[in-house]
């Protein structure tokens, strides 16, 4: 088991390295120049020259790439804005503060978002999936089937503008979207992203209700099942205490790859309803041609879907005792 945990822990990190330089070829591949940015219409060549020696964008790509490393794990104290203790992405080119203290700022939001949603659809959807699967071939069953093929095919673009049209201006059912700190008002946190998380659990919920259905309809038929039931146990012991179980696995894997979805989704959720999180700063990070903040965010990303990943892997033997990591 250690042993798995260290080579997963090892190829992570050669992940995240392989997306630091294809994150540094993409944006040395991109049109404009950040200094042009800074420097205004009135640049001249020589100012050009001092923001490109202050960015530090003059050296070649090898050297920044190796500059960036190092700074990522012993810091780096170059900086005319002051030391960056490590983990160290730099100054954003377009704010002039720390990537990490950036990044640190907006993650609780992106956090409650993300969880938020993740439980609404794992409830909803698993909820709704087993009671389809319990009820099969009756009008439950095709009811909950079908609706969630019609809000599978749903996207938050969409979804997003509509609820607040008619849940926010027209009934008043609740406030605008925003955050509040939970640990300032919970009550203002749960309410003020209530109608994100619908939104951005919908498409996830009806998927894992199709899921949740046939992985349980699957477990139903396994043997162990029905010798269960062969031995005189009750319909609804055998559903829970064996079914349900077994039917855990698929959903599992899922949802460590949904994760980077979720993500994904945020980015939208964020921009359709003005939160000011991570995937709202990766946008910006883009338009501006922020070097520091896009590694930042990517890096972060990555390390949070690849720790998801291998915890997920981990946590298969817990489920079901058949599995076994070699």
């Amino acid at each position: 088991m250690l042993r798995f945990l260290f080579r997963r822990i090892l190829g992570s990190i050669v992940i995240l390295i392989l997306l630091t330089v294809v994150a540094f070829l993409l944006f040395f591949g991109m049109p404009r120049d950040p200094a042009l940015l800074m420097c205004g219409k009135t640049c001249t060549p020589e100012a050009l020259e001092n923001i490109h020696r202050t960015l530090g964008i003059d050296k070649s790509i090898p050297e920044q790439f190796w500059i960036f490393i190092s700074g990522l794990v012993a810091g780096r104290d170059d900086f005319s804005q002051g030391p960056c203790p490590a983990p160290c992405f730099g100054y954003s080119y377009h704010t002039n503060e720390q990537v990490w203290s950036t990044l640190l700022d907006r993650l609780p939001l992106t956090v409650s978002l993300a969880l938020g949603a993740t439980v609404v659809f794992l409830f909803v959807g698993l909820g709704t999936g087993m009671i389809a699967a319990w009820r099969r071939g009756t009008l439950v069953d095709k009811s909950f089937t079908a609706g969630s093929m019609v809000l599978s095919s749903m996207q938050i673009y969409f979804l997003g503008p509509l609820a607040m049209a008619v849940l926010v201006y027209q009934t008043h059912l609740f406030d605008e979207p925003r955050y509040t700190e939970l640990t300032k008002d919970p009550v203002a946190w749960f309410t003020g992203l209530i109608i994100p998380w619908v939104v951005l659990s919908t498409i996830f919920a009806a998927q894992y209700t199709r899921m949740a259905r046939s992985s349980m309809i699957e477990q139903l038929q396994e043997e162990h099942v029905r010798t269960a039931r062969a031995k005189g146990m009750s319909r609804r012991y055998v559903f829970f205490r064996y079914a349900w179980r077994g039917s855990l696995i698929p959903i599992v894997t899922i949802i460590g790859i949904d994760l980077s979805s979720m993500l994904g989704g945020a980015i939208i959720t964020e921009y359709t309803f003005g939160l000011p999180g991570l995937g709202h700063l990766a946008v910006e990070s883009v338009q501006f041609s922020d070097l520091p903040l896009l590694l930042g965010v990517m890096l972060f990303a990555a390390a949070v879907i690849l720790l998801c990943n291998i915890v997920v892997d981990a946590v298969y033997a817990v489920i079901d005792p058949r599995v076994r990591l070699s």
